[in-house]
C-alpha cells in the first residue's frame, strides 16, 4: 500500500478537530466524520446491507471512540430507488442487516445516522421499467441529457412530474423510513437534499418548472424539502434529524455555481432551519458539501484538488444558522482551508475518499500521519477489494517491517 504524496501532512490534535461537541442526543468525541458515500455492493434484487462485508466495512471505520458515521444513501422506498446495489431501508431483511451492522458500530462506542435518499430523475430508466416504476422527478420532460432521454423513449418511461398525490406518497415514504432507521438503531437520520437528486430537482428551477404550491418561487420550491424535515421530526424529533445541502453542485445537471442567485434558495432553506431552531425545534445539524473540481475518471486515480474554491463558499451558513455544521469536500487536500473552518467551534469535517482508503482515518488526521492512496476503480466494484482490505498505519509499518 503506498502512501498519497499530495496530501500535506498536518497534525490535528491541537485544534478543534479533537474536542467533543454535541450533536443531537450524541457527545463526539472529536469533530471528523465519516460522510456518507455509495460503495454499491447491496445485495439484488433485495436491496439487502451487503451481508458478507458491510458490517466490516462500518466497523472498520467506528473503531475511534465517539466517531460519527453518516451511512451511504440508502433508498426510502423501491418506488424511490433505480439502483440496483445501493441498499433500502423498507423491508423487513433490510432493517435486520442494518441493525447488525448498526450494533457493530454501537459496540466501537461511535455514533451512526442513516441517510435517507430519493433519486428522482438521476435513477436508472431501465432499472425503474423492469421493476414497472415511473420515472420521476419535479416536472415531466427534463431531461439531464439528450441520451438520457432517448433511454426513456426507449423503455416507454418517460420522465413524470410528481403529482401531489405521489409527492404526498414520498413524504409517508421519508417518515416510514424514518421509522425503520428508528427500529434499527441508528442515532439519527440525514435527510439526503444535496447533490441533484429529487429534493434538489424542487429546489433549482433548472429542473423545477412547476405551476403549482411547488414551483416558482423560493418559498415554494423548497416547500417539500421543509415539509419533509417537519414530519420527520415530528416523528423521531428533530434532535435526531440533519439534512445536507450542496449550495454550487452541478452534478446531475443541477445549476449549482453557474446560477449565483440559486444560492438565495438555500439561504432561505437554512434561515427557516434557523427559525425552527430558535422554536425548540432544531436539527441536529446542517451538513454541506463544498465546492469542488473533481475528475471522475478511472484513469485518475485520486481527487483533482481546486486548492482556492474559485466558485463561491459555504462560510456564509455561519450567519445564519448557529447550530452544529458538517462540511464535506475535499478537505484533505485543503489543509489550511480546514484551520480556518475549524476556527469556528460548530463546524465539523466530512473525509469521504480518504475514509474509504484510512479505515484509521481519525488517528492519521490526529497525528498528521500519511494517508493510503485510494482505487477509484474500486469504489462501486461488487468485491470486497477496494472496500474491508485497505490497512491502517500500524499495519503499514507491520508489513514494512517484515519486507
Amino acid at each position: 500500500m503506498s502512501f498519497d504524496e499530495s496530501i500535506k501532512n498536518v497534525p490535528f490534535k491541537d485544534t478543534n478537530m479533537f474536542k467533543p461537541l454535541v450533536v443531537g442526543n450524541t457527545t463526539l468525541k472529536h469533530r471528523v466524520v465519516m460522510p456518507p458515500m455509495a460503495r454499491m455492493r447491496a445485495s439484488f434484487p433485495d436491496y439487502v446491507p451487503n451481508k458478507e462485508w458491510a458490517a466490516t466495512y462500518y466497523e472498520q471505520r467506528s473503531r475511534r471512540e465517539g466517531t460519527m458515521i453518516i451511512t451511504e444513501g440508502t433508498h426510502i422506498a423501491e418506488e424511490a430507488g433505480g439502483y440496483d446495489h445501493a441498499p433500502g431501508i423498507w423491508s423487513r431483511e433490510q432493517i435486520e442487516e442494518w441493525k447488525r451492522i448498526i450494533d457493530g458500530i454501537h459496540k466501537n462506542k461511535s455514533y451512526v445516522w442513516m441517510q435517507l435518499l430519493s433519486l428522482g430523475r438521476q435513477a436508472s430508466i431501465k432499472s425503474l421499467a423492469r421493476d414497472g416504476f415511473p420515472y420521476v422527478s419535479a416536472s415531466d420532460n427534463i431531461y439531464m441529457s439528450e441520451s438520457i432521454k432517448e433511454e426513456a423513449i426507449k423503455y416507454n418511461n418517460l420522465q413524470h412530474g410528481l403529482t401531489k398525490e405521489e409527492i404526498n406518497n414520498y413524504i409517508q415514504f421519508h417518515v416510514q423510513a424514518a421509522k425503520n432507521t428508528i427500529e434499527a438503531g441508528v442515532d439519527g437520520v440525514e435527510i439526503h437534499a444535496a447533490h441533484g437528486y429529487l429534493l434538489g430537482q424542487f429546489q433549482d428551477p433548472i429542473s423545477n418548472k412547476r405551476t403549482d404550491e411547488y414551483g416558482g418561487s423560493i418559498e415554494n420550491r423548497a416547500r417539500l424539502t421543509l415539509q419533509i424535515v417537519d414530519v420527520i421530526s415530528a416523528m423521531i424529533g428533530p434532535e435526531r434529524v440533519g439534512i445536507r445541502f450542496s449550495p454550487y453542485n452541478i452534478y446531475g445537471e443541477m445549476s449549482g455555481s453557474r446560477d449565483p442567485a440559486l444560492l438565495a434558495t438555500f439561504a432561505y432553506m437554512i434561515g427557516q432551519l434557523e427559525k425552527r431552531r430558535k422554536n425548540n425545534k432544531g436539527l441536529a445539524y446542517i451538513h454541506l458539501t463544498e465546492p469542488m473540481e473533481d475528475d471522475n475518471s478511472v484513469e485518475n486515480t485520486q481527487l483533482t484538488f481546486k486548492h482556492d474554491y474559485e466558485e463561491g463558499t459555504n462560510d456564509f451558513i455561519y450567519s445564519i444558522w448557529k447550530g452544529p455544521i458538517i462540511r464535506t469536500g475535499e478537505l484533505a487536500g485543503n489543509t489550511e482551508k480546514v484551520l480556518e473552518m475549524l476556527k469556528d467551534p460548530r463546524t465539523l469535517t466530512g473525509y469521504g475518499r480518504y475514509f474509504i482508503s484510512n479505515p484509521d482515518l481519525v488517528d492519521r488526521l490526529e497525528n498528521g500521519l500519511p494517508l493510503n492512496k485510494y482505487r477509484k476503480d474500486l469504489f462501486y466494484a461488487m468485491t470486497s477489494e477496494g472496500y474491508i482490505d485497505y490497512p491502517t498505519y500500524s499495519e503499514v509499518v507491520a508489513n514494512s517491517y517484515k519486507k
